[in-house]
């Protein structure tokens, strides 16, 4: 893993939460994206080399939307940037994690990404991203 790739937030509104961190990280929201897939809507700012993306949910019964009865909006995923996520995905299944998809799927930023379960994690959910060349 080569860095953090973003920080995902889970949000109950893309239309009350962007202004909010537009104000706070003091930077425009530089992309939103439906990701049909997730039945999320991302919404993503950048402040120097860090990214936050926000998700809210296009689904009441979405992961998101479950996440957010459950705890409260807030923190839901911190993302990794990796330079090969097959061989990435193989390494740590080889170490006992259990990844969430068996194959890297579209995400959100023009990414391949593969979740790992929380359980494995400290109750962090991680996401792996490579960027579609």
């Amino acid at each position: 893993m080569r860095k953090i790739e973003h920080i995902g937030i889970a949000v109950k509104s893309l239309k009350q939460s962007i202004p909010l961190y537009e104000k706070l990280l003091n930077t425009h929201c530089y992309k939103t994206e439906l990701v049909a897939t997730e039945n999320v809507a991302t919404a993503f700012f950048k402040t120097g080399d860090n990214k936050i993306e926000l998700l809210e949910s296009t689904d009441a019964e979405g992961v998101v939307a479950k996440f957010i009865e459950k705890k409260g909006e807030g923190i839901h995923h911190i993302a990794f940037d990796v330079e090969d996520i097959s061989a990435e995905m193989k390494r740590l299944q080889e170490e006992g994690f259990i990844l969430l998809n068996t194959t890297p799927k579209k995400g959100a930023d023009n990414k391949l990404v593969c979740f790992l379960h929380p359980k494995q994690t400290q109750g962090v959910l991680i996401e792996l991203c490579q960027e579609i060349k």
